[in-house]
């Protein structure tokens, strides 16, 4: 019996295998099983993705992040050992001396305001990174507000609640001696407050006894238990988490504080004065349930949300003030914990990396249930998503970037007024360590023999770590390529494609001379549908044969295709029959007719496979197929 199945849609994506029996669901029709390599748009169709430009060398393993001052004017910051480099347009602005070593930069946090990037980690000073007038970037530590040599810090009493300190004299350097051994070698230069009022440990003499100088005199000489430390120092930790929120800088857990928020007062970032609880002053409190969750991150969304390592919060109050914040639980997923992978907004609800490792979560609030929810977004591809270790989304593309643990990055196209949601993974002749997104470009460090590179999303390429060249008269030589010195690199040159060779001295001869080229590394996109669901008229197939399929293409120069007899070219040139047979490939639309033979009895096996390396572009919108089968 013959049947016409038409697929107009990818919109599902790349389907786990799990689904293949699964042919009464919608994602069947609209899903695929195999997707590499290519980016799925909203609107259904499938495109090999675009090629990766060849930016910079980096100085080794790291992270990426954007700085945006607004919509002109964006940066890329690159962190790696102890240094932190920044680029405007593709060009090195300038380098700085940073803190964080090969190991640290995985769990630093950042948040930005305008001119003025936070940088947090559990184990070092908070920095604060501005770009000044003229272009001047300076790396920082915080300075919390500070008046009369008071400075106004959140303070905290680690020390067990019984435990005093008594003070020698009231004002000068006096010693304050613990009832219990409290004090360590790092406690010096630290600040206490005793009975509401400041000093600062000068000394530490003993484990229950240190030197102290009195910034604000005591009122007594009892002992008292009414004293406490500043939250962040070298004894306690710093801050894990940051976020700007209703005018107030909120701190989201520390070393030794994980399940404790602070919030700043109104309108003054570093001024964390309690006073007496009025509306404006500074909101200090800890998370408490049946579990010390630790923070992992703050997002500023609708409200302020928490991501914990095993669950998910909302902090309410419109606005936020010390007598009416409220925090709520919300869903119990927890957040990853190995390294900080930062929570993204796409359409108003929050995608972060599950705890486990293995799912996307889409932290999202519902007005029917007054609380949000957290739908896992991976859920049919979880094999494409991996463990992930960064992620960004591109506004412009509709695209999540995932890179993944073992180098490869995943894609989630989506759009959730038209329920799209599509995943398709990536693979490049490298590891991808990192990305960000500034302003419209998408950033990656890529880890390519032994050397790391930075390299930017580029719709006008179809290789990686590729250059660009145009020269004003025709050449066989093209230089330049020292990044990819002994790699074997594809070329396109004025339209048409090369044969590979190997990069030497830093460059490439040609057969021909060329005024346009492409040079970088080749990658496969692969396009391979799901196999003829089961449940075709209700009966259960035993054999079934594609005899014609029509590709509807779109400014696409070359189609390698395989419908049963291996791959093979398939000819596009009957769309300009005049055209010079050596010029550059031509870019055709249209439907494209193959015709198959034979039956096929695996019932796990596609009827068509698209699978090719040349880079050009190639765009599949719709197939339209005509089977046979044999109940």
């Amino acid at each position: 019996m013959r049947e016409r199945l038409i697929k107009t849609t990818f919109t599902a994506g790349e389907l786990s295998s799990d689904l293949l029996g699964r042919g009464d669901i919608r994602s069947y029709d609209n899903g695929a099983a195999k997707l590499r390599n290519v980016f799925i748009h909203p609107t259904g169709g499938v495109s090999r993705r675009s090629g990766l430009r060849y930016i910079d060398s980096a100085a080794g393993d790291g992270r990426l992040i954007s700085f945006e001052f607004n919509t002109d004017q964006t940066y890329l910051i690159v962190l790696t050992n102890l240094r932190m480099d920044i680029y405007a347009d593709g060009a090195l602005v300038t380098t700085l001396i940073a803190p964080w070593n090969a190991g640290q930069v995985k769990q630093v946090v950042w948040t930005q305001s305008a001119d003025t990037l936070l940088l947090t980690h559990p184990d070092l000073p908070p920095k604060k990174l501005t770009r000044g007038s003229g272009g001047i970037w300076a790396l920082s530590d915080w300075i919390f507000y500070a008046k009369d040599n008071i400075v106004y810090q959140p303070y905290y009493k680690f020390a067990d609640v019984a435990v005093t300190v008594t003070p020698s004299n009231t004002s000068g350097t006096i010693t304050l001696t613990a009832s219990a051994a409290v004090f360590g070698g790092e406690h010096v230069n630290t600040r206490l407050r005793v009975t509401g009022k400041e000093v600062l440990i000068t000394t530490v003499n003993s484990p229950t006894v240190v030197t102290v100088t009195v910034i604000q005199t005591l009122p007594n000489t009892n002992a008292t238990i009414d004293w406490e430390e500043q939250s962040f120092s070298p004894v306690r930790g710093y801050p894990v988490s940051v976020a700007f929120h209703q005018d107030r800088l909120v701190i989201g857990g520390s070393r030794d504080l994980p399940n404790r928020l602070w919030f700043s007062c109104s309108g003054d970032l570093f001024n964390f004065d309690l006073g007496g609880g009025e509306d404006d002053r500074a909101i200090e409190f800890g998370i408490l349930s049946d579990q010390v969750n630790a923070i992992r991150g703050v997002f500023s969304g609708r409200h302020l949300q928490i991501f914990t390592s095993g669950a998910e919060w909302m902090a309410t109050g419109d606005p936020l003030t010390p007598t009416n914040v409220q925090i709520k639980r919300q869903t119990r997923v927890g957040s990853y914990v190995s390294r900080y992978i930062p929570p993204v907004d796409v359409d108003g609800a929050t995608l972060f990396a599950a705890r486990n490792g293995q799912e996307i979560r889409q932290f999202m609030y519902t007005d029917l249930e007054d609380a949000y929810s957290a739908t896992d977004v991976s859920l049919l591809s979880r094999h494409v998503i991996g463990t992930p270790a960064d992620q960004d989304f591109d506004q412009k593309r509709r695209l999540l970037f995932v890179v993944r643990e073992d180098g490869k990055f995943a894609t989630l196209t989506m759009y959730r007024a038209e329920a799209v949601s599509a995943w398709t993974l990536h693979e490049t002749n490298g590891a991808v360590k990192s990305v960000t997104v500034a302003g419209e470009i998408v950033y990656m460090l890529i880890e390519r023999g032994g050397d790391f590179l930075i390299e930017q999303i580029d719709d006008a390429l179809y290789l990686d770590c590729a250059l660009a060249g145009e020269a004003s008269a025709p050449t066989d030589t093209w230089s330049g390529l020292d990044h990819l010195e002994g790699h074997a690199v594809s070329i396109a040159a004025d339209g048409r494609v090369e044969a590979s060779r190997d990069v030497s001295g830093g460059q490439v001869i040609l057969d021909e001379a060329a005024s346009i080229v492409q040079i970088g590394l080749p990658y496969t996109h692969i396009i391979e549908p799901l196999p003829v669901s089961i449940i075709l008229n209700a009966g259960q197939m035993r054999a079934v044969r594609l005899i014609e399929a029509a590709f509807r293409l779109k400014n696409t120069s070359a189609l390698k295709l395989d419908v049963g007899r291996g791959l093979r070219d398939i000819p596009l040139r009957q769309f300009n029959e005049d055209e010079i047979l050596d010029a550059a490939m031509p870019q055709v639309s249209g439907d494209i007719k193959v015709r198959a033979f034979g039956w096929e009895r695996d019932q796990t096996k596609s009827l068509w496979r698209i699978e090719q390396d040349l880079p050009l572009p190639f765009s599949l919108l719709a197939v339209n197929m005509e089977i046979a089968t044999n109940d």
